[in-house]
């Protein structure tokens, strides 16, 4: 048993390092500059990555407050569940994120879709309607991307192809952007940020 956890340990650890941090800088400049403009974020995954999205949300309106500014103006939309059981039974499981983007969202927002395949529907048809909506779409995805890439302005493959890993990956890229973000989020707020503080 401890030789299977270290495996997987040491496995993971080495296979975050070979990720595209260049990518990662880049969705952190995106979201710096959805908060100067006073933009919205929108999260959604299933399952796990639901769990992602909402564990993520609560880091972008918490964990990036500088001082008393508030952090980002982010929502997750797998979060209530009588709303999304209300869309799938009235409408279509496909079609849940899709709605409540056409019901919130608005040119020059952000959507953040978390998702292990990259080939969900609801999650593809989600990013279909950003687009046409005039939505910056961003994808965090693992093994080949699926039909998700082709979606995104701006994607981030996690390098494995375990489910396991690649969730345990997207929690990692975002608790490092926003101990990232928090320079240029204190600059923001006419704010110090603590040096070092993460």
């Amino acid at each position: 048993m401890k030789q299977a956890l270290t495996a997987y340990a040491a496995d993971t650890g080495a296979r975050l390092m070979r990720t595209d941090f260049g990518k990662l800088a880049e969705i952190g400049g995106l979201l710096l500059k959805a908060k100067a403009e006073g933009r919205t974020v929108f999260l959604m995954g299933n399952g796990g990555s639901a769990a992602t999205a909402s564990h993520v949300t609560n880091d972008l309106v918490k964990g990036c407050r500088a001082g008393d500014t508030p952090g980002f103006r982010a929502f997750c939309l797998s979060d209530s569940n009588a709303l999304v059981t209300c869309l799938a039974n009235d409408f279509s499981y496909e079609e849940i994120y899709s709605i409540l983007l056409r019901t919130y969202a608005k040119a020059g927002d952000v959507v953040l879709a978390f998702s292990g395949s990259g080939n969900s529907p609801n999650i593809l048809h989600a990013l279909a309607t950003a687009r046409e909506m005039g939505v910056t779409t961003v994808g965090f995805g693992g093994r080949d991307g699926g039909l998700m890439k082709a979606l995104c302005d701006l994607v981030l493959i996690a390098p494995t192809d375990s489910m396991e890993m690649l969730e345990d990956m997207h929690l990692v890229y975002f608790h490092d952007l926003v101990c990232a973000l928090r320079p240029g989020l204190a600059k923001l707020a006419g704010v110090e940020v603590a040096c070092g503080k993460c």
